[in-house]
């Protein structure tokens, strides 16, 4: 466990959210992040059978060949190893990942030259999504240890042909501990707006129903319950799937016993965004925590302050599309880019003894 001494300026910046100490005094800090990210479309070579993944094939649209894919891995593990710095040296401690097409790219991933050294391990299940993608987590052995993980289908129809069922992805749920502090992690990717917001909000208020049954279900279980609820939620803090059938806050003082804090909510409302489409920015990605990691207890971890990750590197320098996301896929294949999105992460402090 690396230990990170809080100077007296820090100590000064954070002393009036969580550690009321004297200015002169220096305290030891444990400092740890979690991250998600929607890497846009990490898919293999291979033509599936089961799944829409002929773009993504040597002779499809793409011309995706072995070439492209490791570089495709080695970009995205530079995004991943770089997270949270400077303000954090090693990377998140979780990760969430969205728009995977199985556990060998994932595998693949995480033994890149710059994460294999930090020993990522994997959960995942295969969704039964119509183009094949998934969502996973990855996390970091020496700082979190695995005791449950699940999976839950949404169940979706269309409205027009209620027989006719919509197949996205999976919610995943992994359960464990945090350097011995329990910690329950949920992983989305709820569905896209394609057809037009208005008409797709249905899909993803469904989501945020089953998202609230499987916190309720956790709460239950433990009223207490430390619940970190990431993904691309393709809705904004303000839409209603997030703010009133999820009932998440945007303010810490309006978070209820069972309810969910939305740090994303403050930072949406800036006008910042994680993806954009025709000249309007989304902050599609977020990460919401549930009360008790809001709550000032300096011996656990405490949720201390979220952010969206989007320094220079991730940026397209040039052209219309100037400081948007530098995407990995344009109209003529692979762009040397990284995703589509930015990431998003929040840094947990603790004071040690």
């Amino acid at each position: 466990m690396f230990r990170i001494i809080v100077s007296f300026l820090i100590v000064l910046l954070y002393s009036s959210i969580f550690f009321p100490a004297p200015a002169q005094e220096k305290k030891d800090y444990r400092v740890v992040s979690v991250a998600f990210y929607n890497v846009e479309n990490l898919f293999d070579i291979h033509d599936d059978p089961l799944i829409f993944d002929e773009e993504f094939t040597p002779t499809g649209k793409n011309r995706w060949t072995q070439e492209l894919y490791l570089k495709k891995l080695e970009n995205l593990s530079m995004v991943l190893t770089s997270i949270g710095k400077p303000k954090i040296e090693t990377p998140p401690a979780l990760l969430g990942l969205c728009e995977i097409e199985n556990l060998q790219v994932l595998e693949d991933l995480i033994k890149t030259p710059l994460l294999a050294p930090y020993d990522y391990q994997i959960i995942h299940f295969d969704s039964p999504d119509e183009r094949g993608i998934d969502v996973a987590l990855l996390y970091r052995p020496e700082v979190f240890v695995v005791q449950n993980t699940a999976t839950h289908s949404l169940l979706l129809y269309d409205r027009e042909n209620t027989s006719k069922r919509d197949y996205t992805r999976d919610q995943l749920v992994v359960s464990g501990f945090l350097e011995g502090e329990e910690m329950h992690i949920i992983v989305n990717h709820w569905p896209s707006r394609s057809g037009g917001e208005k008409s797709s909000s249905y899909k993803r208020e469904n989501a945020a129903k089953l998202n609230r049954k499987i916190i309720d279900s956790l709460q239950r279980k433990n009223p207490y319950a430390r619940i970190i609820n990431m993904g691309d939620f393709n809705d904004d803090p303000s839409n209603i799937s997030l703010q009133k059938v999820l009932g998440a806050k945007g303010k810490k003082e309006q978070v209820g016993f069972r309810a969910l804090y939305n740090p994303f909510t403050v930072i949406a409302s800036k006008g910042t965004g994680t993806s954009a489409y025709r000249d309007q920015w989304n902050l599609f990605d977020q990460i919401l925590v549930s009360k008790p990691l809001i709550e000032k207890d300096p011996s656990k971890f405490t949720f201390f302050r979220a952010f969206i990750f989007n320094p220079p590197f991730l940026l397209t320098s040039t052209g219309a599309y100037k400081n948007y996301p530098f995407r990995s896929f344009g109209s003529s294949g692979f762009t040397d880019g990284f995703s589509d999105h930015f990431p998003v992460y929040i840094l947990l402090t603790k004071e040690l003894d």
